[in-house]
């Protein structure tokens, strides 16, 4: 691992411990009783726990399209299936969040030897 990623091995193991962890916000609701997962709510779901949807929100309906809703893949229906689909999902997602940080990392970082470029 080179140099320069050494100060940044506490971000990555607390970017992976909340990869590990991001399954409870789905399962813990479920097994308390108490509804969706946090966050999750619908328009309707938002209705019947505040009594109203705020107008901007209510305008973003339908504006975001999720690449697998509801954690599922398409014609896998069975239980087996729909846990293998959820686990795909997961890893999937996990995935394009360190791709899109190393990118975004790689994109805005300055490199080592520009650095010592321009300090001469």
């Amino acid at each position: 691992m080179p140099a320069r990623f050494n100060g940044y091995r506490k971000l990555w193991m607390g970017l992976g411990f909340l990869i590990l962890i991001s399954p409870l916000g789905v399962f813990l609701p479920g097994m308390a009783k108490s509804g969706g997962a946090w966050g999750e709510w619908g328009v309707e779901e938002l209705r019947s726990m505040l009594g109203y949807v705020p107008s901007k929100l209510g305008e973003l309906r339908g504006f975001w399209k999720a690449l697998f809703p509801d954690y599922s893949i398409p014609g896998m229906h069975t239980p087996w299936e729909t846990r293998i689909a959820y686990l795909l999902c997961s890893v999937i997602g996990a995935a394009a969040v360190v791709a899109i940080c190393l990118f975004l990392g790689k994109w805005l970082s300055v490199s080592e030897d520009h650095d010592k470029h321009n300090a001469a």
